[in-house]
């Protein structure tokens, strides 16, 4: 499996260090071997250094560019996370409670499966 992200004019980086942290930004031009001319919709365009950016497999040719993004991988990680960091005390309490009734009904359904295979 070759490596396929490359830097390159239209690439889309998440910025990872920084103000502008987990912001998605797009390569516009690259300036030297440190650095890039980088844009966002919500931010000036500025340059940025490679260290800071974070290559996706995304590369700009069609305007759906957040919707690719949230529904990768990557992006649906970053979205649970943002969204468990923002859940308060009660909230995490009616997880807690979810789990425990999944796990039960889970546990339900394999003795079912045991207790049929056994006979």
């Amino acid at each position: 499996m070759p490596f396929k992200r490359y830097v390159e004019i239209g690439r889309v980086a998440l910025v990872n260090y920084g103000k502008e942290y987990g912001r998605l930004v797009v390569i516009v031009d690259v300036l030297d071997q440190n650095r890039a001319l980088v844009d966002a919709p919500d931010m000036v365009r500025g340059q940025m250094n490679f260290k800071r950016l974070s290559l996706t497999d995304i590369k700009i040719d069609i305007p759906h560019v957040k919707n690719k993004w949230e529904s990768s991988s990557w992006g649906r990680k970053l979205i649970v996370q943002k969204k468990r960091a923002s859940l308060n005390d009660f909230d995490r309490f009616k997880l807690m409670l979810a789990k425990i009734k999944k796990g039960g009904l889970v546990r339900q359904e394999l003795a079912k499966l045991k207790k049929e295979n056994a006979a």
